[in-house]
């Protein structure tokens, strides 16, 4: 497949698809996207970590080809100006399996936000977001070691989906006039307004991810988040919706909270995954209360977003919080934060968001063993108290290092194993 700007190495092979599964090479071509701002930091820092951990695993066996690919501003550089070139699309879809950093976004003007028009236009629907505590990672719970969930948060509808109408404009005018003739609405005048899709198929094909997901990696039970005592045709129904496709596609390996308390007297059988479901603004409290009693989250793309923050606020902050956007096989993992301009090119940042990232883009093609040797490193090292400045102002103590420096004491602690 030709490129314009993009150059795939010449050494290495493809992931692709075969019945519905993915197929790993041994030295397989994975993308990357620099990112913007603090990127030109976080990135080389964790390739470097990436590539020693899988050196380390597995001793030359198996290796990655890096393919860089080109969004935001970096892009805009090479495509003329065009910070959302439609070859990067093309290599992504080529690749199947890339990572990205930080993309800006400006607030209240120019373009949209490049990471929701990159989950749009690719159809990446899922946004996974693990949390989970590390040792030695501070922290404002007073047990944080009981907080270990994945939060799958629809990517596609809701309130993100792009449809509004600014105050002013015909089509504001044309929307206020319909609504309030023809459906009785009653609102202010000059509202700008916004409309809410949540759908059967969006719904579904979100909590079926999650089932599977939880199937796969052993996990106890799905909780669906939602807001549907006060919106019920649409968060209501997303959760109707995910407790049909948990009976309908499931039925033998799920069982619904309710159904345990009627015959099981609140213990659920074995093998069982328990679909349970929660009121958003409750849950935020539940998860500082009694994170044990959660596992996987699946909750519709604004509660998503406040959700997977808060939660990391639990076990360390956006710094550390990995995640990823996933289609039905294409995924791209990412940094979760933001481009932090102010600090980048300064070596100071923590690269973990973006490393953890990465933890979780092996353990999607299978590489478990580059995952963990980072996370013990990763422990090992933060044990030790050698961290980058925003852990220094938290842990009493602590030798700061920079960004590459932090890199190198991974580097080392994955080498002496």
């Amino acid at each position: 497949m030709g490129f314009e700007h993009i150059k795939m190495p010449e050494q290495g092979a493809r992931v692709t698809v075969e019945n519905g599964r993915l197929k790993v090479p041994d030295e397989p071509i994975l993308g990357f996207i620099e990112g913007d701002g603090i990127g030109v930091d976080i990135t080389p820092a964790c390739m470097k970590v990436w590539n020693a951990a899988i050196a380390k695993a597995y001793g030359g066996r198996r290796k990655v080809h890096w393919a860089e690919l080109y969004l935001g501003e970096k892009a805009a550089g090479i495509y003329g100006g065009n910070y959302f070139p439609e070859e990067t699309l093309e290599a992504i879809k080529h690749l199947n399996v890339a990572i990205k950093g930080p993309l800006t976004t400006p607030v209240g003007e120019g373009f949209r936000s490049l990471n929701v028009s990159l989950r749009q236009t690719l159809d990446l629907y899922a946004c996974v977001r693990p949390v989970k505590w590390y040792r030695g990672v501070p922290s404002p719970l007073k047990k944080p070691e009981e907080v270990d969930a994945v939060i799958f948060r629809e990517n596609t509808e809701d309130v993100y989906a792009g449809l509004e109408y600014q105050s002013g404009t015909e089509e504001n005018r044309k929307l206020a006039k319909f609504l309030r003739e023809e459906m009785g609405a009653e609102f202010f005048e000059d509202a700008g307004l916004g409309i809410k899709p949540i759908s059967a198929f969006g719904s579904k094909r979100l909590v079926r991810k999650a089932i599977q997901y939880a199937i796969d990696n052993n996990r106890s039970s799905v909780t669906l988040v939602h807001k549907g005592n006060i919106m019920k045709f649409t968060e209501g129904a997303f959760r109707k919706w995910g407790y049909e496709l948990a009976a309908e596609e499931f039925g033998d390996v799920t069982i619904s909270e309710e159904e345990v308390w009627e015959k099981h007297d609140g213990k659920a059988p074995e093998g069982r995954i328990v679909i349970k479901d929660r009121i958003a603004d409750i849950m935020f409290q539940l998860m500082l209360l009694r994170p044990a009693e959660f596992d996987v989250l699946a909750t519709m793309n604004l509660n998503g977003d406040y959700l997977s923050d808060a939660l990391a606020a639990e076990v360390g902050g956006m710094g550390i919080a990995p995640g990823a956007n996933m289609a039905d096989h294409v995924a791209v993992f990412e940094a979760t934060h933001g481009t932090a301009p102010k600090y980048a090119g300064k070596d100071m940042v923590n690269p973990s968001s973006l490393m953890f990232s990465g933890c979780m883009m092996f353990d999607y093609i299978g590489w478990h063993e580059v995952s963990k040797l980072i996370e013990n490193a990763f422990e090992k090292v933060v044990g030790e108290k050698v961290v980058t400045y925003d852990f220094a102002r938290l842990i009493d103590n602590a030798t700061k290092v920079p960004t590459s420096g932090f890199a190198d004491a991974l580097v080392a602690a994955i080498e002496r194993g």
